[in-house]
């Protein structure tokens, strides 16, 4: 296993558009992610975090990295079931034996786990963050993720929430 960590483009848009990126490089260092997923970015377009993305990228907090040639039938079967960002991910995360892929869509987390390739979500990377010193509380960015529609369980922020200390706090 290395330490790159690979990205679908969800977790590093929800980061963007509550303008945390920063979050990234102290836990992780660069984020990897393949061209599909850098596509998805819409890094030129004028979407909210488009232009943090953008600035991520020209600082190497995120890299884009081709998905090697050999793997395009595989890309194509697995694009059968996901989105082209989520297989190449999902496929890069394979080839350079990942530290993990930060995905939260519910079928590439299954499909990933299938094929042995170990997932966390952007609630991990809060806590991280947390654990690092980087935030006080993951309890106010995951109400600004919800304010910016990125939809995460209710179970799911009472366990981050808990798991972090902040049993009474709301999100």
């Amino acid at each position: 296993m290395s330490g790159v960590v690979i990205a679908d483009a969800g977790p590093l848009i929800a980061l963007a558009r509550i303008e945390h990126l920063s979050l990234l490089p102290t836990p992780y260092g660069t984020v990897t992610v393949p061209e599909a997923v850098l596509a998805e970015l819409r890094l030129d377009s004028d979407r909210p975090g488009a232009r943090l993305l953008s600035a991520a990228l020209g600082a190497g907090v995120i890299e884009a990295r081709a998905l090697p040639p050999h793997l395009a039938s595989d890309l194509a079967q697995l694009s059968l079931v996901l989105d082209a960002g989520e297989a190449a991910a999902i496929l890069l995360a394979e080839a350079l034996s990942c530290r993990f892929l930060l995905i939260d869509e519910r079928r590439g987390r299954a499909v990933a786990r299938r094929r042995g390739v170990p997932v966390v979500g952007l609630a991990g990377v809060l806590l991280a963050a947390q654990r690092h010193g980087l935030v006080p509380s993951v309890a106010p960015l995951l109400a600004a993720l919800a304010e910016h529609g990125y939809r995460l369980s209710d179970s799911l922020v009472r366990e981050v929430l808990r798991l972090a200390g902040e049993t009474g706090a709301t999100g």
